[in-house]
């Protein structure tokens, strides 16, 4: 029997990651809470998905366990040990602004949580492969000191940066920058299983994404910027800009290809490495962009106001170079772009959206 352990497993990477784990033979445990309706909202929450998934699919269960209690966390690591080999760690608060409303539940869910997982790891299937999805914020604010240039829709780089060609890579530093404290609460569990992989020599892969992305989101306006947008879209609610002038670019991964990756991890596995993951140069756009796209796809003028701040720690222009994992795992690839992405958003979930209160 070959146990996965899904964090956040009702959320977008998370329900992703249990759909594609059951096609390859796998029993999932999932560990969800519903932390997000308690994070954003009524609107955020994932109850739907999780009711979804376990109707739909007969090896999967889930455990309203919190990350933050190790006892809870180690109960259900006990119970399976050595037949768990894969744990995809999703669970996380997500947003800069949230962060700062309460510091202490920011850290102890994506610090805390992140080291109970690992230590529940090594204590009772230390051959397990364990994947992290961290995030590019870990480098904050210092993308935003590359040469930018600003354009019709957008900023871009400078065309003789080493960086326009396929974008950002893992060698940008991640001191001496303001991160927000949701950077920095990610920074630290990020480094934490890069730390498990080199001193102890366990299997663990740090994901640092971009926009993750997919019709299974349950976009919030302080956390998922495209699924958001395409309701706000299809509602007709009203969808806030904060700064640079909406010409902020960013790469957007859709969440099947995020979670392919992180099968090519499992099946060939490697000790505390790091990879930028995104959409790459392959599907980015920015928020002028993506508003166009809306517009067409939905046939809706959108509702926008625009504020001049902008968030604390927020990017100018991120776009991910993913050729550090396309040199280890040749065979993956994008499959979706932009496009595609906001497609599927809008096709998924429009007749939800409608029956939703005004």
């Amino acid at each position: 029997m070959a146990i996965a352990i899904v964090t956040g497993s009702a959320g977008l990477i998370g329900s992703e990651t249990v759909k594609f784990l059951t096609t390859q033979g796998f029993d999932i445990v999932g560990i969800d809470n519903d932390m997000r309706k308690y994070f954003f909202g009524a609107e955020a929450s994932t109850k739907w998905n999780l009711a979804e998934l376990s109707e739909s699919l007969t090896n999967f269960n889930n455990v309203s366990a919190d990350i933050r209690d190790f006892e809870a966390i180690k109960a259900i690591f006990c119970r399976y040990r050595t037949d768990i080999k894969l744990i995809v760690h999703t669970a996380a608060q997500p947003s800069h602004d949230w962060a700062a409303r309460e510091p202490f539940t920011d850290f102890t869910v994506n610090a805390n949580g992140t080291l109970n997982l690992l230590e529940a790891t090594r204590q009772f299937c230390p051959e397990a492969v364990f994947i992290f999805t961290s995030t590019n914020k870990v480098y904050g604010d210092t993308p935003n000191r590359l040469p930018l240039v600003e354009m019709d829709t957008r900023w871009e780089i400078d065309q003789s940066h080493h960086y326009f060609e396929r974008g950002i890579d893992e060698s940008l530093s991640i001191d001496d920058c303001k991160h927000s404290l949701f950077g920095a609460s990610k920074t630290a569990a990020d480094i934490m299983v890069q730390e498990y992989g080199k001193y102890f020599g366990m299997k663990t892969g740090v994901f640092r994404g971009g926009c993750l992305t997919g019709p299974g989101h349950s976009g919030a306006e302080l956390h998922g910027f495209l699924a958001y947008l395409m309701k706000c879209a299809a509602t007709g609610k009203q969808y806030r800009i904060f700064g640079y002038k909406g010409k902020q670019v960013r790469d957007n991964i859709h969440s099947y290809d995020l979670v392919n990756a992180f099968y090519h991890f499992y099946q060939n596995p490697r000790q505390g490495e790091v990879y930028n993951m995104g959409g790459g140069r392959y599907s980015n756009c920015s928020m002028q962009e993506a508003i166009q796209l809306c517009e067409d796809i939905t046939g809706n003028r959108m509702n926008i106001e625009y504020l001049d701040e902008n968030r604390i720690g927020d990017h100018i222009w991120w776009i991910s170079d993913v050729s550090k994992f396309q040199s280890h795992y040749p065979e993956w690839k994008h499959t979706r772009n932009i496009r595609n992405i906001l497609e599927g958003i809008y096709d998924f979930n429009r007749e939800r959206w409608a029956r939703l209160p005004a």
